[in-house]
């Protein structure tokens, strides 16, 4: 008997760990419904996808910190006539690495806008199908920072402690339903995180992963794949994914 394919709604999939985790369930069969807020960059995968795999690739451009933008994608949704079996809640960013009494204004509202109101802008638009069908899976990109906190890492590890509190507390409202709630949370990957963190400082940004094998944007995704892949009545609640060489947030072994 043959069951028809599943679709994954991935969020921030333009690059990195989105991106990876874009490539790895169309590699498996899904469908996908990717997001982003670059065009350019997202027709780019979208079509590298389509050429290798069998699978229908579906895109929409936006910003998760927009509210707006969040009704949009659930009259884009109703008008596709789609189930979304899968939410990566994947988008988010650091934005400088000041100590908390010289922070920037601006990069600390960035990163609340698209680490915690992103991710809940986009949760409210999913989740009542979800739940209206009694099935489906979320699963959020966290981070070692939002598990122990690091010199200077002040807003972005607030924000990602948000994400690990909010992953529990929607665990807990989404259970009754059936509908699975997970979190992933990488240590350092090297992606463009430290090139946006920088704000396109490449040289400071190419010292953060000098030294050591740091996690690829793969390895994250295949960590998304396993977590999305078990069976109903098992469910991964926190995966904490780390560098063989970096045995805590604040710790890298270097050669």
């Amino acid at each position: 008997m043959t069951h028809e394919p599943k679709t994954a709604l991935i969020t921030g999939a333009s690059s990195g760990i989105g991106e990876a985790c874009a490539r790895r369930f169309a590699a498996g069969g899904w469908n996908l419904l990717l997001l982003a807020r670059r065009a350019d960059r997202l027709d780019e995968v979208c079509q590298a996808i389509v050429s290798e795999y069998p699978v229908d690739v579906q895109q929409l451009c936006l910003d998760v910190r927009q509210l707006e933008a969040s009704r949009n994608l659930l009259l884009y949704i109703q008008k596709q006539r789609l189930t979304i079996d899968l939410l990566v809640n994947n988008a988010g960013l650091a934005v400088g690495l000041e100590p908390i009494h010289e922070g920037v204004i601006d990069d600390w509202e960035r990163m609340i806008d698209t680490n915690i109101k992103g991710l809940l802008y986009i949760t409210r638009v999913i989740s009542p199908l979800m739940v209206a069908r009694r099935s489906g899976h979320i699963i959020n990109i966290g981070s070692v920072a939002g598990k122990e906190n690091y010199p200077a890492g002040n807003v972005y590890s607030a924000t990602k402690f948000a994400v690990d509190g909010l992953t529990k507390g929607m665990r807990i409202d989404l259970a009754p339903f059936g509908v699975k709630v997970s979190q992933v949370a990488p240590g350092a990957v090297e992606t463009e995180f430290s090139t946006v963190r920088f704000k396109d400082d490449e040289e400071r940004a190419k010292l953060v992963y000098r030294g050591f094998t740091s996690l690829s944007g793969a390895d994250v995704a295949e960590a998304v794949w396993f977590a999305a892949n078990l069976p109903p009545h098992v469910n991964v609640n926190d995966l904490l994914l780390m560098p063989t060489a970096q045995p805590s947030a604040t710790i890298i072994h270097r050669k």
